[in-house]
């Protein structure tokens, strides 16, 4: 139970990460800011959304190392399940031999014929072609 409450954590830790990382600007943005664009910074206060927005991924990213550490630990705790692949080196089973005298044998000898009834007559279709215009 632990476990899946985690896995879902820590998948809103990693969407809202990413989506912090997504919002915030690049080093280069202050320089544009300086040329007359800087007023939409106004809306987080006079320092700007630096300071939120570092602080928030630095939370972010810490809670998922953490989540991330706690749900390595549980999973490297559980026992894993027995694989039969595992060791090779011992017969699972003895194969079962059946005797020869019981395995049918087909004695039938093979026909490589085709019936009669499959082969198209040849004489029907020399008198047809030969009777059509222009087949000469």
């Amino acid at each position: 139970m632990l476990q899946e409450v985690l896995i879902v954590a820590y998948l809103v830790v990693a969407l809202l990460l990413i989506g912090l990382v997504l919002i915030q600007q690049g080093k280069g943005a202050d320089m544009g800011a300086s040329l007359g664009g800087g007023g939409s910074n106004t809306v987080f206060g006079s320092s700007g959304s630096g300071n939120f927005l570092t602080r928030s991924t630095a939370i972010l990213a810490t809670l998922f190392f953490v989540i991330s550490l706690l749900l390595g630990n549980l999973t490297a705790s559980n026992e894993k399940a027995v694989d039969e692949w595992e060791n090779l080196e011992i017969p699972v089973t003895a194969p079962v031999e059946l005797p020869a005298a019981d395995v049918p044998v087909n004695t039938a000898p093979v026909q490589n014929s085709v019936p009669a009834s499959d082969v198209p007559a040849t004489s029907d279709t020399t008198e047809k072609e030969e009777g059509k215009p222009g087949t000469n």
